[in-house]
Formats: C-alpha cells, structure tokens, sequence
C-alpha cells in the first residue's frame, strides 16, 4: 500500500516513486529518484514541482512496485535482439541491439495492453530500425500493482515475446529502370542513386541497375534474366500509373510475376505494384521513390529483405499508418 504524506512532514523519509521535473521547451526527467532520503532542504524544491504530498510505500504481500513491475514485464514482452534499459519515472525502455526489422505480435500485444493498469507501446510492426533505437516502453499505470497482474502478462508471452528485432541477411538485389527516355540516355536515371542508398544501407547489394526502353516484353525478358541469375529480391521502376504510354505493369505480368495488388494504401506510393516470379519478390516503384523521402518502397524492403511472404491482406493494412506527413502551406 501507499502513504500519502504531506512534504512538510516527510523529512527523513524515502521516496516510493521518481518525482518528474518540466521546464517548458527544455527539461523533462526525475528531479528526485525512488528511495530519495527527503531533507529539509528538499520541500520547497518538491513543491516547486507541485508535490504538496508525496507517497511513502509499504507494499502489501502480492504488490508490486511499478519500476519492479515494469522490469518484469519488459523481460517478458521482449524477444530476440533487444535489451533493456534500467527503470526512469516508471518505464523500461526495449532498445534494439542490432540494425534489424521489428516484428510485433499485434494481437498479443493487445491483449497484454487489455490487462489493464500496465501498459506496452511500439514502433510500427515491420520497420527498419538501428541498433540503439528505443522501439518500445513499458509501465505501469499505478506506482502499486498485484504480483498477479503481472502474472498473467507474463504468462501470455511464455511461448512468444511481443517484440522482437530480426537482422536482416544480406540479399543479392537486382534494378531494372524503365523509360525510353531514360533508355535513350535524353534524362539521367534518378532511380539507381536513390533505391542503392536504401538497399545497402539495410545490408544488401544492389546489382548495377539495367535500363530497358518501354516495351513490355523487354522489361519481361530482364526480369526473368534476374530470376536466372540468383535475383533474390527484383525491383522494377517507373512506368506504373495508369496512363496509355505506362507499359511497365504489362511488362511485369508478362515475365510470368503473380501480381498481388497493383495499387497500395499508402501515400505517397500508392501506384506500387507487389509480384512474385516464383517465390522471387517483383515490386514495381512508381516516381515518388525520387523525390519523396518516405514512400510505400520504405514499409515494404524490410519485408522483401527478411524474405517475408507479402500477401494482399498486409498490403491493405497498410492504410492505417499509410500518409506519410508532408509541410503543407
């Protein structure tokens, strides 16, 4: 249990939790730790951060602190690739170990958070993160919580950790840049620079890209020359609206690719094309790759890399999370 005593009358007692200190547009963290011994000098300073009361903790049997709580529960919560950070004001930090993709067990990390008064927050399932990246925080609501609480968050995570970070293998990546007037050499290709930076940036090599007029059974022979040569992720650019002169999907479907979806919820990106020749990855990049920072491309090469499936259903979910922030004037 708590005890709520007022400041002027805990001189010479100890803390139970952190006390959190603000300055507006500067600071935010403990002013004073857990087991803080309270001088007299230490009242106006408590006051000043609006504690006019501070708990003294006596736990009961089965209750738990919330910075043992929450230690417990990120041990359970976290798989592979990821540490964790010492308890501050409450929460432990799960903290990527390694470059990797994140994986999150959605529906277990919902029925963890169901629990009530604790709680486990994430990046989004599937992004590329680098060592050092907190990916998620842990707590509990209240300073004090039933033992069986935690109990029964751990026991939903014994057969499976709700986060994990995955490194991803290295993947030989081949580029085909469609566009006459890129082929006849009128523009240069902006593609190359742009799509090498995020392959090898993720651990992969990306081939010296191949450029093919807009004449879909060409595009469909160097896609399927990939495939023969050890391709193990292909990724086909420009081309991909709808307009007459826009060939490259037509050229995909040709080579023999499955298209799964030819449109995606994602903005910018929505024009992407996701094909499988095989179990080979065949996506195709539409013209915001150049010039947008974050498109679809970027939700979608740590999947291709990890060597995931992608179905229509991922790619329709997608949309929660798919507008990408822009500064509009």
């Amino acid at each position: 249990m708590l005890k709520v005593i007022p400041v002027e009358e805990a001189v010479g007692l100890r803390l139970a939790h952190d006390i959190t200190e603000i300055i507006p547009g500067g600071h935010k963290g403990p002013r004073f730790k857990r087991g803080h011994l309270i001088a007299d000098e230490d009242v106006p300073r408590l006051l000043d951060v609006g504690k006019a009361h501070i708990y003294i903790m006596e736990l009961a049997p089965g209750e738990l602190h919330e910075e043992d709580a929450a230690k417990r529960l990120a041990r359970a919560a976290a798989g592979a690739g990821l540490k964790l950070t010492d308890p501050s004001e409450g929460r432990v930090n799960l903290v990527a170990e390694t470059d990797g993709m994140l994986e999150v067990d959605q529906e277990l990390l919902f029925r963890f958070n169901e629990l009530g008064d604790l709680i486990l927050a994430t990046l989004r399932a599937g992004d590329y993160v680098r060592q050092g990246t907190v990916v998620g925080g842990t707590r509990t609501i209240p300073v004090v919580v039933k033992e069986e609480l935690v109990a029964r968050a751990e026991a939903l995570c014994k057969d499976r950790p709700i986060a994990s970070v995955t490194a991803l293998p290295a993947r030989k990546v081949f580029l085909l840049v469609t566009g006459s007037e890129v082929f006849t050499g009128r523009i240069e290709d902006g593609f190359e620079p742009a799509v090498r930076k995020k392959v090898e940036g993720m651990g992969s090599t990306l081939e010296p890209a191949t450029l093919a007029p807009d004449d879909p059974d060409v595009i469909a022979g160097h896609i399927e020359e990939f495939a023969a040569r050890g391709a193990e992720v292909i990724l086909v650019s420009g081309g991909m609206s709808v307009d007459p002169d826009d060939l490259t999907p037509e050229g995909i479907r040709r080579s023999g690719a499955n298209v799964i979806s030819h449109g995606f919820p994602v903005l910018p990106g929505s024009m992407f094309l996701m094909s499988y020749i095989g179990d080979i990855p065949v996506l195709g990049l539409s013209g915001c790759v150049l010039h947008d920072p974050v498109t679809a491309f970027d939700f979608m090469l740590p999947r291709l890399l990890s060597g995931t499936k992608v179905t229509r259903d991922d790619i329709m979910r997608m949309g929660h999370g798919g507008l990408q922030k822009k500064h509009d004037h």
